[in-house]
């Protein structure tokens, strides 16, 4: 059951608490430091010893009061010296959502233990799911800390602090850019190449956090920024309906058409297929789009023969949806004669809905197939590791941060656009000139596509020579498939390696 099917189910019950106007009170703040020493057999065949420390580091008000903690894990390799430590790189990670905590990037990709779940987009099914030792840690080349926002994990609001100082566009940002300013105090780090990396949503955090650490009057450069599957320009994003969603959506949608086998005429090769598609796009459908109705009947008949030929969708249901088809639709569309749906954030997944007339799925098969091995993992590796050290419930996500999030205030009185960060990274670009960036995009993912990542790059003002862009034969969350996650664990220690 969601969080959210649990509130609606509380709400129908009539549980209350004795006073049901009054607030939940705030838990008062902990001070938990916890330490744990182990060995990791890396890709290359060499042992790396570290620690493993749960802390928690509190965010004060003026009057030097508690009002914030993150609870965060460090993975930290032991050194021969302080030089050595410090001159390691250290990595701050997280994930997006908003109100998602980093247990995805952490058990799938980055730290020294990683959850077995099927690489061929099967479901996980039931516990237990295997917690096994990850060779290809990013723990290799930099120190880890995973961050947790405040009300994901087990970071809370405590005492006098309000949830509204932390949940939002730029109040997230600056929350964290405290965070990671106390870390970097409290473990004498300032001199250690640093790097940001994050995932989804953690893509519009990581350009404000570039902002929020370069700028002010105590600036810390960074050394690089590392986006997996980002949402950069949310007008890019699935479910806005602008021309420029459909048109860097569809070259997914050929990429998914190709996998499931549903096209009428099948290439043998997907990524030439996916260059072709690209550059139909730019030559071709774009400006249809922008022509609307002065299109030329010919012109717009070429056109669908060709939309059908690319997605494998019919030839009338483009026709009936005027050369504009969402995201969600096609989910539902492509597969319907044999009765199953693919999913948003990896499209490889298939599942199935109650009836085959519904317009739209009614959730995502992906989520649905790995969330709870995810989920059970991660409970099970803290206590294995640390024990019952706090009653607090630790959140895989939040749903209120996630519902109650604030965009930034308007700039231009009622008419405010969608949230883009790209003019915040080529700033930070361009005020630091060492400071390089790695884009990773999944080719079957259907929320953030891999064509709007390079769409967003190639309209910026970022220095190109200093940006990565990588695709990937997987989804959303391209590391569960995991030939992808030996590849893109190689290209982020080289990335990292190059930049030390």
């Amino acid at each position: 059951m969601t969080a959210f099917a649990l509130a609606c189910l509380v709400a129908c019950l009539g549980v209350s608490s004795p006073r049901d106007d009054a607030p939940a009170p705030k838990p008062a703040p902990q001070a938990i430091a916890l330490d744990s020493t182990h060995e990791l057999a890396l890709h290359d065949g060499r042992k790396l010893a570290y620690s493993m420390v749960g802390e928690t580091l509190h965010l004060r008000n003026l009057a030097d009061e508690v009002v914030a903690e993150f609870f965060a894990i460090s993975y930290l390799a032991d050194t021969a010296s302080e030089a050595e430590r410090v001159a390691r790189p250290v990595t701050f990670a997280f994930n997006g959502g908003p109100g998602s905590s980093s247990i995805w990037l952490h058990l799938g990709l980055l730290g020294p233990k990683r959850v077995v779940v099927p690489s061929d987009a099967g479901h996980a099914g039931a516990p237990p799911f295997p917690l096994v030792d990850n060779p290809d840690s990013l723990l290799a080349v930099s120190d880890l800390v995973m961050v947790d926002p405040i009300d994901t994990g087990l970071s809370r609001v405590v005492g006098k602090g309000e949830n509204g100082d932390h949940w939002g566009v730029d109040e997230d940002a600056r929350s964290i850019n405290r965070f990671i300013r106390e870390w970097l105090a409290k473990h004498g780090r300032h001199g250690s190449p640093k790097y940001l990396l994050g995932e989804s949503y953690g893509g519009i955090r990581a350009p404000l956090l570039v902002r929020e650490l370069q700028g002010g009057h105590t600036p810390i450069a960074l050394n690089g920024v590392i986006l997996i599957s980002p949402a950069l320009d949310m007008a890019l994003v699935d479910g806005q309906e602008t021309d420029a969603t459909y048109a860097v959506e569809l070259p997914t949608f050929a990429a998914t058409a190709w996998y499931h086998r549903a096209l009428p005429e099948p290439p043998a090769e997907l990524l030439p297929f996916l260059a072709e598609v690209a550059t139909f796009v730019d030559d071709e459908y774009v400006p249809a789009l922008f022509l609307g109705r002065e299109l030329p009947e010919a012109q717009r008949e070429a056109l669908i023969a060709k939309l059908h030929r690319y997605t494998g969708l019919a030839p009338d249901y483009w026709r009936r949806a005027n050369l504009r088809v969402s995201s969600d639709r096609f989910r539902r569309e492509l597969l319907r004669g044999r009765g199953e749906v693919v999913g948003r954030l990896d499209s490889r997944y298939l599942g199935r809905e109650p009836d085959a007339v519904g317009e739209t799925p009614s959730g995502d098969p992906m989520f649905s197939g790995i969330g709870g091995a995810y989920a059970a993992a991660f409970q099970s590796y803290l206590h294995a590791e640390f024990g019952r050290f706090t009653e607090r419930e630790y959140l895989v996500s939040s749903p209120q941060a996630g519902g109650e999030w604030k965009r930034p205030p308007a700039k231009a009185g009622v008419f405010h656009g969608y949230v883009d960060v790209m003019p915040e990274l080529a700033r930070g670009m361009e005020e630091n000139r060492e400071l390089r960036v790695f884009i990773a995009s999944g080719l079957y993912d259907l929320a953030t596509t891999a064509f709007a990542a390079r769409h967003n790059v190639r309209r910026s003002t970022c220095d190109l020579e200093r940006v990565v862009l990588a695709d990937y034969p997987a989804g959303h969350m391209m590391y569960v498939h995991e030939p992808t996650l030996t590849a893109l664990a190689g290209d982020l220690r080289n990335f990292i390696a190059q930049g030390k």
